[in-house]
């Protein structure tokens, strides 16, 4: 299966984007997907995860009330709603299909990777 991550951009601090991502080559409707970002100089970090069905969401600290994740399994996507950005959510955002339906926040549980998408806040 193949992941494209798209919506990224340049935003002013405290605006918003909408990041998607779309699966080619097989359904991800059973796999749990999440968000993962990028900072230059900085590991791989977790941002949100969904479950198969869109039922149960997780989030990282950083990041909790101010970006949603939901999917619309019909479509084969994944969407990211962030809110309030601030400077420090610049990065490039990841998204990967889970090897199961479960939630997971370790990198080593998701077997297919997106090639990212850049996110710019400007202060």
């Amino acid at each position: 299966v193949q992941l494209q991550a798209y919506g990224g951009g340049l935003v002013q601090a405290g605006g918003s984007l909408r990041l998607s991502c779309a699966a080619r080559g097989r359904t991800i409707s059973n796999n749990a997907v999440g968000w993962f970002r990028q900072a230059p100089g900085k590991e791989r970090e977790f941002v949100a995860a969904i479950n198969w069905n869109g039922g149960s969401t997780t989030y990282a600290d950083s990041v909790k009330g101010r970006f949603s994740i939901s999917r619309d399994r019909t479509k084969n996507t994944v969407l990211l709603q962030m809110n309030s950005l601030k400077f420090e959510d610049t990065a490039v955002y990841y998204c990967a299909a889970a090897r199961s339906s479960m939630m997971a926040v370790e990198p080593s549980e998701y077997r297919y990777w997106g090639q990212g998408t850049l996110v710019t806040v400007s202060s």
